[in-house]
């Protein structure tokens, strides 16, 4: 058998096996919503397109070594191969990624037309643009959290999801657990610095490839601009911190982080003629490179699947 039949066979081996894990639920039961989501980001296999499509053939792949990213994981979506990953299992700090968790509490928990006050004890932050005192309906508030990054917005959401933060952080954990997050730790909504709040490539991948499936979620980080409205008639406009959606075709999501113990972090999602990758980096030198290094990543993606679809 040639090299060419081989690679294909063991591709249709690892398909046939990915399709069968799918179809094999045996109850004859109906699967929640919920259930269905999660099926569909389970395909994760530790057999890669790394092992089956040569590296040197595939353009720009020597980008890769210059990139200064500690860790990351870029996956093809409809299939879950891990098409490039470093240290994707190492456990950081992920700071506001950990918002993805909040906001699909908030989503999934919270009643979109609630009120959510800014109280004296989630008033903490000294960079957030909430003020004391104001009002939100949730799903403004949402916005606010996602699009600027608002740490204080991040409490209040968890205050009136959970009652309190720590009861929230419970709830954070419970589904992380449902996610097969094994590596994942949640000690805050938000993501600022505490030893207890850590994350992985890997698992954070399993985190936006869900969320993202939230047709809700994925509106609201796909959202470039927004003038989001308080309770009391005032505006405030926001715009995404996720500069790939205006300058990366066919990204559409989804968030960014930083903190000095984290370095620059970014979950992302990119399409190009029907392929759709995901991509979580983390520790990146600077706030420009995580930028710089995800494209990276996305092309040297597209041209692997590219490559592999002339096989």
């Amino acid at each position: 058998m040639n090299q060419h039949c081989y690679t294909k066979w063991i591709l249709f081996l690892v398909l046939l096996c990915c399709v069968t894990a799918c179809g094999s639920g045996g109850t004859g039961a109906a699967l929640t919503a919920e259930d269905q989501r999660l099926q569909k980001i389970s395909l994760i296999d530790t057999t890669t397109l790394q092992t089956i499509v040569r590296l040197d053939s595939v353009e720009g792949y020597h980008l890769l070594e210059g990139i200064s990213a500690e860790a990351w994981m870029l996956v093809d979506d409809s299939t879950g191969f891990v098409i490039s990953q470093k240290h994707a299992t190492r456990q950081l700090c992920m700071a506001s990624i950990t918002k993805m968790m909040t906001c699909l509490l908030a989503l999934e928990k919270g009643n979109p037309t609630d009120t959510v006050f800014i109280t004296d004890d989630v008033y903490v932050a000294k960079d957030s643009r909430v003020r004391l005192g104001d009002g939100y309906r949730l799903d403004d508030l949402v916005y606010e959290m996602m699009l600027v990054s608002d740490n204080d917005a991040a409490y209040a959401l968890a205050k009136h999801i959970g009652g309190d933060t720590l009861t929230f952080c419970d709830m954070m954990n419970h589904k992380a657990v449902y996610l097969g997050m094994d590596s994942t730790h949640f000690a805050n909504p938000n993501g600022v610095p505490n030893i207890h709040n850590y994350s992985c490539a890997r698992d954070l991948i399993k985190l936006s490839r869900y969320v993202m499936r939230d047709s809700t979620f994925a509106q609201i980080v796909g959202t470039v601009e927004k003038d989001i409205p308080l309770v009391d008639g005032r505006h405030m406009p926001c715009r995404n911190t996720n500069v790939m959606l205006t300058t990366y075709d066919g990204c559409f999501g989804v968030k960014t982080g930083f903190t000095r113990q984290a370095g620059n972090c970014l979950a992302s999602a990119a399409t190009r003629n029907g392929v759709t990758l995901y991509l979580v980096l983390l520790n990146s030198r600077s706030m420009s490179s995580r930028f710089k290094e995800s494209a990276i990543l996305f092309d040297y993606g597209f041209n692997v699947m590219k490559d592999y679809s002339r096989r």
